[in-house]
């Protein structure tokens, strides 16, 4: 099969394409032919920085959409033909998705609805899982779903990012009113198009001001992607006991608290890494962004604010350089065409 692999940290040129065996699925695990690969800035982070593991060899990727091709000794839910997305893909283990094969145990893999298409399937993983979390950390829901969050109010930063937009259509999906800010004109009309009731402006408006407007009594909740750049805002517009979950440090590595404004208003701050969610959030996410896409809540393309950006295999290195400079979107590896694999 052809993999890309790097056996040393650094920029992109550190990947190459590279033919290796067939991987054959173990005890509890399914082999997947991977279809379509999401590029995270995860991966090129990891590609950079670490290593995630004492490996001589990393195929990089958490995310992809696929055809199951063979299962292991033990498996349940999952057979032959089954069509499918993956969540943490290369955590704790060498083999992602940017390879026409990967192996991964059954909790990282799940089924992918008949109507979904494998862009889709291949842009879930990481930020809709992690929109999953952020939305469900706070008193209202542990769960998300038609009413979950009904009269609700969720502020989403960074509206037009890949987290910011599923935030946004799983927040619409489960009944909330969702303010959301961006930087741009731009960016504003990708997130109306993903679904967002209000939209401000930060570098135009008094973003605290405007949102207070909106909504007088206070967000409920708020989805951070900038914590040392918007915790100031953030404890302004929330209400008392209200959540503020942040998933990145964008902008800076520390932030400084307004301890009193904080306290005063009972908030709860929620940080989340998705490596280390554990299975049971885990499990609840695949179920619950699963069952969005089913119902047709949750989707990728220009009408619901994420272009896409597809790259060959071959240019993994380009996809990685697109991601890592800002690209607005969803930036895809195309791995096999679709109508040569079983169930596409």
């Amino acid at each position: 099969m052809r993999a890309v692999v790097y056996s040393q940290t650094g920029p992109s040129s550190v990947l190459s394409v590279v033919e290796r065996p067939l991987p054959e699925p173990g005890p509890g695990e399914v082999r997947v032919r991977v279809v379509r690969a999401g590029v995270n800035p995860t991966d090129w982070k990891f590609r950079a920085n670490a290593m995630n593991g004492p490996w001589d060899e990393v195929v990089p990727g958490q995310d992809a959409a696929g055809v199951v091709d063979a299962v292991g000794e033990g498996v349940e839910g999952l057979t032959v033909g089954d069509r499918v997305w993956t969540i943490l893909a290369q955590w704790a283990r060498p083999g992602g998705t940017a390879a026409e094969h990967t192996v991964l145990p059954t909790a990282c893999v799940v089924p992918l609805p008949d109507a979904a298409s494998y862009d889709l399937g291949a842009s879930l993983g990481v930020p809709a899982v992690t929109a999953h979390r952020a939305l469900t950390a706070g008193e209202d829901a542990t769960r998300l779903g038609p009413g979950a969050l009904e009269g609700r109010t969720v502020l989403v930063a960074g509206g037009a990012g890949a987290v910011g937009n599923a935030a946004i259509q799983l927040a619409v999906w489960s009944g909330a009113t969702v303010v959301t800010t961006v930087s741009s004109d731009e960016k504003a009309d990708l997130a109306r198009a993903a679904g967002a009731h209000h939209v401000v402006n930060y570098r135009t408006e008094d973003a605290a001001a405007r949102i207070q407007e909106i909504v007088p009594q206070g967000v409920d909740l708020v989805v951070e992607v900038a914590l040392a750049q918007n915790l100031a805002l953030d404890v302004e517009v929330l209400r008392n006991r209200g959540t503020l979950a942040y998933y990145a440090d964008n902008g800076g590595a520390e932030a400084a608290l307004p301890v009193r404004a904080a306290f005063a208003k009972n908030l709860r701050l929620q940080g989340l890494l998705l490596y280390t969610l554990g299975e049971d959030l885990l499990a609840a996410a695949a179920e619950d962004v699963t069952a969005a896409v089913a119902a047709g809540a949750l989707r990728v393309g220009d009408d619901v604010g994420v272009p896409l950006h597809h790259y060959p295999l071959e240019e993994t290195a380009a996809a990685h350089d697109a991601v890592e400079a800002g690209a607005v979107g969803k930036v895809l590896v195309d791995v096999t065409d679709s109508a040569d694999v079983t169930g596409g």
